[in-house]
C-alpha cells in the first residue's frame, strides 16, 4: 500500500540533520522570517508611523504584556529546561518516559497560560494606563486597551506551538520548527493588508476594519504556527495523553528547572517593558520608533546568535548526558567561534549602514530609527553570544547562574535607562541602556564559563583567533565607512529599489574584504569559503 504522498513529504523533511545543516535551514528560516518582518514593518509604518502615531503606539503597547507573559512561561524557558531532560530519556531508550514528559510539559503549559490569556482579558485597562502605556492620550489608551484584549490569547496558542517545536527540536528535526515564525508574520501580513478593510463573510460584515484588524491577524498567525508545528509531529512516533503525569520523574526535573529560566526570561522582558513606559513619555511616535529600532537589532540576533546556538544545543546536551567533557568544551567553542565570527562584521555593516537599513522598513528612511540602532549595535553583538554562553549552562542543566546574571545585568540597564530618560537622552538613552547591560552580561556568563572549566574551555588560541577576527572587523568597518560615503542616501531615495541596490554593493563589498582579511590573519571559519570559492573557479582546470 502507497504511502500518503503529503506524509511521505512530511517524512523526508523530518530527517534528522547535522548540525551544520540544520544551523543552515534555522538560519534561512531565520532570514525568511526576517525579511517578511521587514515587510510587515514597512507595511505598518507606511500606513501609520507618519499619519496615525497614536495608533501604532497604541499597537505597539497592546503587544508588551501578552508578549510578556509568553516569555515568562513558556518560550526559551521551556526548550532548555525541557530539551535536556526529554533528551536523556531517549538516549536512555526510556521512550515511555519521554512521551509521558512531553504530555504532561504541553498540557501543563496550555493551562498556565490559557489563565494568563484570560487574566491580561480581564485587566487590560489597568495594565495599559499604569503598565506600559502611561504617556498614550486618551483615544490610544482605549484603543491598546481593545488590542491587547484581542492578542491575549497568544500566549495559549503560542505556548502549544511552542512545546511542539521543542519536540521537534529535541530529537534534531528543525525543517517544521524552522517554519513556524515565517507563518506566524504570514498571518500578520494578512491581517495588515485584508483584515484592516474590513471582514465580510457571505454578505455579512463581521468586522469594519482599522488597525484592530491587525491585532486579528497576530492571533491568526498565532493559529498557523500552531498548525504548522502539528503537521511537523508526523512520523515522529509521539505518543501523546491528555493528562499531566505528576510523578514522572523527568516532568519534576524540567518543573524544577523551568522557574529559574522563566524567571530569568521575565527578568530581561522587565526591561521592555520599563523601555516601553519610559518611551510612551516622549511624545506620539517615539514608542514605535525606539521598538522598530529594537526589532532592527534583533534581526541579527535571532540570524545569529539564535539560529547557530539552537543548532549546537543538542550536541552540547549529548555530550554533556554521556559524560564527554572535552567534546562538549570543544562543540561550545566551535559555536561560540562561529558566533562571533559573523557577529562582528554584522555589527559593523549595521552600524554604517543604519539609513539603509531603516529606509527597508519606513519609505525614506527615519532619522530617528536611525540613531536608536546605531546605539544598539553592541547589542546586536552581546546578544548574539548571549545565546550560545547561556546555553552553556543549560547544558549542564544549570537555569539558575544565567538568572542571577541576568538580574545583575538588567538592573544595570533599568536604572541607565531611568537616568538616561532623566537627562533627556531621549529614546537613544533606552538603547545605549540596552547595549551596556547586554555587554556586562555576556562578560560574566563566559568568566563563569571558563572559570568553572579550570581553564579549559578558552584557551591561547581562542583568544588570539577573537583578536584577529576584531583586527579584520575594524577593517571591514572602515570599508564600510568609506562605501556610505562614496554611495549616500539621497532625499529622492524613498523606494527600496532605489536603497536595496545600494545597500546590497556596501554589504557584499564589506563582507568580501571581511573574509579576505580573516583568510590573511588565519582564521580557520574562512577556510570552508575559500575551498567553496577555489572549487567554482577552477573546477574545470
Amino acid at each position: 500500500m502507497k504511502r500518503p504522498k503529503f506524509k511521505s513529504i512530511v517524512a523526508l523533511a523530518n530527517v534528522r540533520l547535522s548540525i551544520k545543516a540544520s544551523a543552515v535551514i534555522l538560519a534561512s528560516s531565520t532570514l525568511v522570517s526576517a525579511l517578511l518582518g521587514i515587510f510587515r514593518d514597512r507595511l505598518l509604518n507606511s500606513y501609520y508611523l507618519d499619519t496615525y502615531p497614536t495608533g501604532i503606539d497604541a499597537y505597539t503597547a497592546a503587544f508588551t504584556i501578552p508578549d510578556f507573559m509568553f516569555f515568562i512561561l513558556t518560550s526559551g524557558a521551556l526548550a532548555v529546561s525541557f530539551i535536556p531532560v526529554f533528551n536523556q530519556r531517549l538516549v536512555s531508550g526510556n521512550k515511555k518516559s519521554a512521551w509521558e514528559l512531553s504530555s504532561s510539559i504541553l498540557n501543563l503549559m496550555a493551562l498556565v497560560t490559557l489563565v494568563a490569556s484570560i487574566l491580561i482579558m480581564i485587566f487590560a485597562d489597568p495594565l495599559v494606563r499604569y503598565i506600559v502605556g502611561p504617556g498614550l492620550d486618551e483615544p490610544g489608551t482605549i484603543l491598546a486597551i481593545n488590542m491587547m484584549r484581542v492578542i491575549a490569547i497568544n500566549p495559549f496558542l503560542m505556548s502549544i506551538a511552542t512545546v511542539l517545536s521543542s519536540i521537534q527540536q529535541a530529537v534534531g528535526r528543525f525543517v517544521f520548527y524552522a517554519l513556524a515564525p515565517a507563518v506566524y508574520n504570514v498571518g500578520i501580513l494578512i491581517g495588515i493588508v485584508w483584515f484592516t478593510n474590513g471582514i465580510n463573510i457571505f454578505g455579512v460584515q463581521i468586522f469594519d476594519g482599522g488597525i484592530m484588524g491587525v491585532a486579528l491577524g497576530v492571533v491568526f498567525g498565532a493559529i498557523l504556527q500552531v498548525i504548522i508545528s502539528l503537521i511537523g509531529l508526523i512520523g515522529l512516533g509521539v505518543d501523546y495523553d491528555f493528562k499531566i503525569y505528576w510523578k514522572n520523574h523527568g516532568f519534576r526535573s524540567v518543573i524544577k528547572l523551568l522557574p529559574a529560566r522563566s524567571m530569568d526570561q521575565g527578568i530581561d522582558y522587565v526591561n521592555t517593558i520599563v523601555n516601553t513606559n519610559l518611551s510612551s513619555r516622549m511624545g506620539a511616535g517615539a514608542m514605535r520608533s525606539y521598538q522598530q529600532a529594537t526589532a532592527l537589532h534583533q534581526m541579527p540576533v535571532n540570524l545569529i546568535g539564535v539560529a547557530i546556538s539552537t543548532a549546537f544545543f543538542p550536541k552540547m546536551t549529548e555530550d554533556i548526558g554521556e559524560g564527554k567533557e572535552d567534546e562538549y568544551y570543544a562543540t561550545f567553542r566551535a559555536g561560540l567561534r562561529t558566533i562571533i565570527w559573523i557577529s562582528l562584521p554584522v555589527a559593523a555593516i549595521a552600524y554604517f549602514a543604519r539609513g539603509y537599513v531603516v529606509s527597508f522598513i519606513k519609505n525614506g528612511g527615519d532619522p530617528l530609527i536611525a540613531s536608536v540602532l546605531a546605539t544598539l549595535v553592541v547589542a546586536i553583538f552581546a546578544r548574539s553570544v548571549f545565546h550560545i554562553a547561556s546555553r552553556g549552562f543549560y547544558a549542564r542543566q544549570d537555569t539558575k547562574t544565567p538568572f542571577v546574571v541576568s538580574i545583575i545585568a538588567v538592573g544595570l540597564s533599568t536604572m541607565l535607562a531611568v537616568l538616561f530618560t532623566i537627562w533627556n537622552f531621549g529614546p537613544e538613552g533606552l538603547g545605549y541602556a540596552q547595549s551596556i547591560g547586554a555587554f556586562l552580561e555576556i562578560v560574566i556568563l563566559l568568566w563563569l564559563l571558563q572559570r568553572r572549566s579550570h581553564g579549559k574551555l578558552f584557551n591561547k588560541s581562542f583568544y588570539k583567533g577573537v583578536l584577529r577576527m576584531v583586527i579584520a572587523t575594524a577593517i571591514t568597518g572602515a570599508v564600510a565607512y568609506s562605501l556610505t560615503k562614496f554611495l549616500p542616501l539621497r532625499s529622492t531615495d524613498v523606494s527600496i529599489l532605489a536603497t536595496l541596490p545600494k545597500f546590497l554593493v556596501i554589504s557584499l563589498a564589506s563582507v568580501v574584504v571581511y573574509v579576505i582579511a580573516g583568510y590573511f590573519l588565519n582564521l580557520p571559519e574562512v577556510e570552508p569559503i575559500v575551498k567553496k570559492v577555489k572549487k567554482i573557479l577552477f573546477r574545470n582546470v
